[in-house]
């Protein structure tokens, strides 16, 4: 029996994916991200989200948005409280990228989930142990829940991550500080937040933009009106529908 051609395997995926798409209750099959790029983009932090001594003391970046041409947005997922099995099962279906930021206390319960998470391709980056107000607390005690759960990073998942988020998206230059000397080179936040019944926005005309980092959350119905499969549907309706695919934020670090 002949091998497939690549004109047949990938029309076998495309099917694929369209039943997929069908079965998830998608109105349109999600876009294909392009390759990664040969050459990385510099990423500096937004301007207006520098700390003091942010260049001369190489501290890690604070940035909304990746520097990309491509038609493309990153998903980002935090915190770790609800851990639905379909939610996996959804993105692996369709083939969607997608990074977690993890806080120990609301993971501890079931690392094994990530674990499986991780498997499948998706990364698991820094969310601190217990997801405090960062700016409020002392270098040293940032320091503990930033290096703190590397720790746990590297026990659980295998590697310390170079990719933090500060909770809330709050920091101040303490943060940032114990950040690197927690072996973290980048800080992202997002520039959109998306629930099962709409969108927040952080620039004022309420658009999209290219290369940017959009937010969501591990909640289920005893935190939304919906499950993290209705909050999923409603992201890759809307990016579809506006003509953006979901790129591998790794890819562009």
């Amino acid at each position: 029996m002949r091998a497939p051609s690549p004109q047949g395997r990938q029309a076998a995926e495309h099917a694929r994916l369209v039943a997929a798409a069908e079965r998830w209750g998608l109105k349109r099959v999600p876009l294909t991200p392009p390759p990664p790029p040969a050459e990385k983009p510099e990423i500096t932090a937004r301007a207006g989200f520098e700390v003091s001594h942010q260049e001369d003391w190489d501290l890690p970046p604070v940035f909304t948005t990746i520097p990309t041409k491509r038609k493309i947005v990153f998903l980002t997922i935090d915190d770790g409280s609800e851990k639905d099995p379909r939610f996996l099962k959804m993105m692996q279906d369709l083939k969607i990228p997608y990074t977690a930021f993890l806080s120990d206390y609301l993971v501890k319960d079931d690392y094994g989930y990530f674990r499986r998470m991780q498997s499948y391709g998706h990364t698991l980056d820094n969310h601190t142990l217990h997801h405090p107000y960062l700016p409020g607390l002392s270098y040293e005690d940032q320091k503990h829940e930033i290096c703190g759960m590397q720790d746990i990073m590297k026990k659980q998942f295998g590697k310390r991550p170079t990719v933090f988020r500060p909770p809330y998206g709050n920091y101040n230059q303490d943060t940032l500080r114990a950040a690197k000397a927690c072996g973290i080179k980048y800080a992202p936040i997002w520039n959109e937040e998306v629930y099962v019944d709409h969108w927040e926005y952080r620039e004022d005309d309420q658009k999209m933009r290219r290369g940017d980092i959009v937010l969501t959350h591990f909640r289920g119905r005893s935190d939304w009106d919906g499950t993290m499969i209705d909050d999923m549907r409603r992201f890759l309706n809307k990016i579809t529908r506006e003509g953006y695919a979901v790129a591998r934020l790794e890819d562009y670090l």
